[in-house]
């Protein structure tokens, strides 16, 4: 009998439970991981990512249960970071995360997200009116403005932790802050590429901050939006753009490679897969792969970059004041590339006697294709005849060029 009741002790004492125990902070991000399931499931936020991603933070805080090693991929402080990934140990102890993950460090899956992304994408509202590219340039504002932020944002924080009598915290380094910045491009994949280089211990964050932003980008634009604009701004009818030739969609791309591969060499694994994947697309001849592509490798690909990604959010990791500052920064991040793109909006407009709606500025923050419908969604609340969608599409999709630019140029600066 003794030994029955030991072997229940032992249980016990192995179980998940008793880590919950010993600390609580697992169970809290068990709840934050529910409440990012729920916001996919039941809101359909975001759920081709946010679902997996919750779930992944659902496994990797179950205590004991070992879902990945981080310490094989993030480099000890003085150590070399040329050693990591450890492959050796990976290969002899990794489990399915540790492999899986191996894709996001090595900077595998976000390159054949953008090669899917350009399957389903149309260059026709950008190449029509070539003036969206500046809008997309525009609300890449998000991504500068905060670089500067993370940079200082420790000097009020410690100000605050000392009167407050709480522990103060390191300053972001530039590559952090570079990292933290990228989500101002509202782009998922484009972030965790960045941050997989510049800053891997700060994934987890990033990753969960972006794609939340991203998935409430119908509740963060409109206020924004409404503020810099004025009610006869919002009803602006724009003109019908012209039809797009066949032959233009498709110098496009290859252009779109080599000048922006030429100038930020940089850009070149974004941008070329991402043009290529829109060339199988406009080129019609190769129908079979560019429905793999847009079909079952990205799904794959989503699968294994969001649950990878969900498994590196362990409380031990996760839950600290840094975690905290980023969700802050990533906010403002997409506020600033929202009224970035708005605010060039309204100079257009003001340039052009009215012939362009600012509230498709806002579409320039890359979230394809859900911020085009916001500024449609909000220009038709005060205008029903008004159709913004297509004209959104342009600053829309040149926003994902725009981020991917604005990548490569942090990882030139910063790796």
């Amino acid at each position: 009998m003794s030994a029955f009741f030991d072997t229940l002790v032992s249980i016990w004492e192995n179980s998940g439970f008793m880590g919950i125990a010993e600390d609580w902070r697992y169970l809290l991000m068990i709840v934050v991981a529910c409440l990012l399931l729920y916001l996919a499931i039941v809101k359909e936020f975001e759920p081709l990512l946010l679902l997996p991603i919750a779930f992944g933070m659902l496994m990797a805080n179950l205590p004991g249960s070992g879902i990945i090693h981080m310490q094989y991929f993030i480099a000890p402080e003085g150590a070399d970071p040329s050693l990591y990934p450890m492959f050796s140990e990976i290969l002899h102890n990794g489990g399915l995360a540790d492999m899986l993950y191996l894709g996001v460090k090595l900077g595998i899956y976000p390159p054949l997200i953008f090669l899917g992304i350009g399957t389903m994408t149309d260059f026709g509202p950008l190449i029509s009116n070539p003036k969206s590219l500046l809008l997309g340039a525009a609300a890449q504002l998000g991504i500068f403005a905060t670089y500067f932020m993370a940079k200082f944002v420790h000097i009020p924080y410690n100000f605050l932790a000392e009167l407050l009598g709480f522990a103060p915290i390191d300053p972001f380094t530039g590559p952090e802050a570079a990292a933290i910045a990228i989500i101002g491009g509202a782009d998922g994949p484009t972030a965790i590429y960045v941050t997989s280089i510049l800053a891997a211990g700060l994934l987890g964050s990033i990753a969960v901050a972006a794609y939340s932003y991203m998935a409430l980008v119908p509740v963060i634009q409109p206020p924004i939006m409404k503020a810099l604009t004025t009610k006869k701004e919002r009803s602006i009818v724009m003109k019908q753009l012209r039809t797009v030739s066949k032959t233009e969609k498709i110098i496009f791309p290859i252009m779109c490679t080599i000048i922006i591969s030429l100038i930020l060499p940089d850009s070149a694994v974004l941008i070329g897969m991402l043009m290529l994947g829109n060339l199988m697309k406009e080129s019609g001849v190769v129908d079979r792969i560019n429905r793999t592509a847009g079909n079952e490798l990205m799904n794959i690909i989503t699968i294994f970059l969001g649950l990878s990604v969900g498994c590196t959010t362990s409380a031990n990791t996760f839950l600290n004041a840094r975690t905290v500052l980023i969700i802050v920064l990533g906010l403002l991040a997409f506020s600033f590339g929202t009224a970035g793109g708005v605010l060039l909006g309204k100079l257009m407009c003001w340039a052009t006697h009215g012939q362009v709606n600012p509230l498709i500025g806002s579409a320039g923050v890359s979230a394809v294709p859900m911020a085009a419908r916001v500024s449609q969604k909000v220009g038709q609340a005060e205008n029903p005849t008004n159709f913004l969608l297509m004209h959104a599409m342009g600053p829309n999709v040149a926003g994902v060029i725009g981020s991917a630019v604005a990548a490569g140029i942090l990882i030139n600066i910063f790796s």
